[in-house]
C-alpha cells in the first residue's frame, strides 16, 4: 500500500472590502443577480458572475423546478451561458455568493459537486485555471486559484 497526501491552498478575505477592486465588482454583480434566483422550494439563492478573457461578464442565478432534477444551479447557468454565447472565450474568474431566505449564511458556500464537475470541464478544455471566489451572504470570502483545489481527482475526457 502507498499513501498519497493532497494539499490545497485557499486565500481567505475577511470581507468584500479586502478584495481587489475588480473582484469586489464581480462579487457585487453576483450579489445582485442572486436576487433573481428562482428558489421557491429551497429558499436558497445563489448568484454567480463570471469574468471572461474578452472582457465580458456573464451572470447566472439558480433556477429551481418542482421536479427537482430539472432545476439548475447558478454556476452551471452562468458557465453554460458563457459557453453558448462566447464559445472561444476563456473563463478567468468566477464569483459565487449564496443566501438563504430563512437564515443568514455567514460561511463561504462552495460549488456543489455537479457544478465542480462542470467547472472542471471548462478549466480542462481551456487549459488554464479558473480563479473561484465564494462567500455566503456576508462574511469571509474564500479564493481558490483553480478548480483543482476543490476537486483534486477530476474526471475528464481522458477517462472515456
Amino acid at each position: 500500500m502507498k499513501e498519497i497526501t493532497i494539499t490545497t491552498k485557499f486565500n481567505v478575505f475577511d470581507g468584500l472590502g479586502e478584495l481587489p477592486n475588480d473582484i469586489q465588482d464581480l462579487m457585487n454583480q453576483a450579489v445582485q443577480v442572486r436576487k433573481n434566483a428562482y428558489a421557491p422550494y429551497s429558499k436558497f439563492r445563489v448568484g454567480v458572475a463570471i469574468a471572461l478573457d474578452n472582457g465580458k461578464i456573464v451572470l447566472g442565478s439558480n433556477q429551481e423546478n418542482a421536479a427537482y432534477p430539472s432545476g439548475l444551479c447558478a454556476e452551471r447557468v452562468a458557465i453554460f451561458h458563457a459557453g453558448a454565447i462566447y464559445p472561444d472565450a476563456k473563463i478567468i474568474k468566477m464569483a459565487i455568493t449564496a443566501a438563504s431566505d430563512t437564515n443568514q449564511t455567514v460561511a463561504p458556500i462552495p460549488p456543489c459537486g455537479s457544478c465542480r464537475q462542470s467547472i472542471a470541464e471548462y478549466e480542462i478544455r481551456q487549459e488554464s485555471p479558473i480563479e473561484i471566489y465564494f462567500m455566503g451572504e456576508i462574511g469571509a470570502i474564500h479564493k481558490s486559484d483553480s478548480l483543482k483545489n476543490l476537486l483534486p481527482f477530476m474526471f475528464d475526457k481522458k477517462f472515456l
